[in-house]
């Protein structure tokens, strides 16, 4: 084997690592992409029940002062 044959086999091994490389690296970025989304939606879900939270939170609150009224 010729040194241009080393060098041409190494140089396609190269671009095969490359490519390789550069689709790992967008199936990364689409997973990145995807997790952020999903990560959105939970701090949109988190809110929501915090929301709901709240409200019966002050649900009870009126009623504990109801039946602390009626007791006296």
């Amino acid at each position: 084997m010729t040194v241009l044959d080393k060098l041409s086999e190494r140089i396609s091994q190269m671009i095969q690592e490359r490519e390789t490389l550069q689709n790992e690296l967008e199936s990364v970025r689409n997973e990145l992409v995807a997790l952020k989304a999903n990560c959105e939606l939970k701090n949109q879900e988190i809110d929501k029940l915090s929301e709901e939270n709240a409200l019966k939170d002050l649900e009870i609150e009126d009623i504990l002062n109801k039946i602390e009224s009626i007791l006296g």
